[in-house]
């Protein structure tokens, strides 16, 4: 197989296998990751804008990853419009993409590798889904591994793995810089999210007063009140 050619801050590369993103990595001295799972929002394409801001050159990272999803949640339902998600990383700047497949990642016969924070992930989302976390940080740490980035950039939407996946580069002495992206909503205040193309009129605004809560503690904590009790009952 021949190798792919030369990228440069202004071309686009669609890479589906290790050995190649490799080759491509090795002609390039410092690179920013984006990972993310596909189905891109401008949520993601913020997260690329800022990955600009560290490395000229920036790796987006689209991959669905089976190890994070429960048994009853939505890993075969989950959104993959790659055709869409290339042109906007075209449009955004990026320099590579990795899209492999789960066999690529997750190849048979290779013992798991399970890489856990308890103190961190067992609790808050993690305590309402087992497993999840240890699944996120095995598939970070395989991209660490193959993309081997100078920094990686975390959207703040997602906060607690934000936490976890800084605390797993500080634990196992990666190189590697973790760079926060601002959470980017919409015009009514909801998280841009993948999964939001799932919810009901309803649900979508039952989703509203988790950022109408924080916004309530904000105008709070402005007012110089930081009683933990009295800003949570006022969230509720």
């Amino acid at each position: 197989m021949a190798e792919p050619a030369a990228p440069t801050s202004t071309s686009l590369q669609v890479l589906h296998n290790i050995s190649e993103f490799r080759t491509a990595r090795r002609q390039l001295k410092s690179l920013a990751l984006v990972p993310t799972m596909g189905a891109l929002h401008a949520g993601h394409v913020a997260l690329i804008h800022e990955a600009k801001k560290h490395s000229k050159n920036v790796a987006v990272s689209i991959f669905v990853n089976p190890t994070q999803f429960g048994p009853r949640e939505d890993f075969n339902r989950y959104p993959r419009p790659l055709e869409a998600d290339v042109k906007k990383c075209r449009d955004a700047g990026a320099t590579l993409i990795f899209n492999p497949s789960p066999e690529e990642m997750y190849p048979a016969n290779i013992p798991d590798i399970v890489v856990d924070i308890p103190a961190l992930s067992s609790v808050l989302e993690g305590k309402h889904r087992p497993g999840h976390f240890k699944g996120v940080c095995q598939v970070v740490a395989k991209l660490f591994n193959v993309i081997e980035p100078n920094f990686a950039v975390f959207g703040q939407k997602d906060y607690q793995q934000l936490r976890i996946i800084t605390a797993m580069v500080d634990a196992l002495n990666w190189p590697i810089k973790i760079i926060a992206g601002a959470t980017v909503r919409e015009p009514d205040g909801l998280a841009m999210s993948s999964r939001n193309q799932y919810l009901t009129a309803e649900e979508r605004q039952k989703g509203l007063s988790i950022s109408r809560a924080l916004e309530r503690a904000q105008e709070e904590i402005r007012k110089g009140i930081i009683q933990t009790n009295r800003l949570i009952t006022t969230m509720q």
